[in-house]
């Protein structure tokens, strides 16, 4: 039996950058994609259960009365606590990292021409991480 892939949800009101983004992990990795334009309709959808997220810092772009990326972050926090969440920002200002640590963010990526390689990076150190985390707990608990 195949293990499941891994569920990554990547989030930005910039429709541009968003399929751009898509379409390098389509083409460069194993994970299921699923984009979404709003906070909104990302914590609608936390129910299909994200191995990890992708989330954009400013989200007003569709919608003038959005839910900002640090007001999406709180709501995936609020909805499970575990789920790491990326934030992504074109603002290269560490005032705006600090901030999305204090939120609980898992990192902080600048929205640059090498922001897909960071965040697939990231996203497969997490993921790896957290297996060897698993490996161990198991091992611990028939200790």
């Amino acid at each position: 039996m195949k293990p499941e892939k891994v569920l990554i949800f990547l989030v930005d009101d910039d429709a541009v950058f968003l399929k751009s983004l898509e379409i390098e992990f389509i083409n460069n990795t194993e994970f299921n994609i699923e984009t979404y334009p709003t906070g909104e309709q990302c914590i609608a959808n936390l129910s299909h259960h994200p191995d990890m997220i992708v989330l954009d810092y400013n989200l007003d772009g569709i919608e003038r009365h959005a839910i900002n990326g640090l007001q999406t972050l709180d709501k995936i926090k609020e909805f499970n606590f575990n789920i790491p969440v990326i934030m992504l920002s074109s603002q290269d200002k560490i005032d705006v990292a600090i901030s999305c640590m204090h939120h609980h963010a898992f990192d902080y990526v600048v929205k640059s021409e090498t922001a897909f390689l960071r965040l697939q990076k990231n996203i497969i150190a997490y993921l790896h991480n957290d297996k060897v985390e698993k490996k161990l707990a198991w091992y611990m608990s028939r200790m």
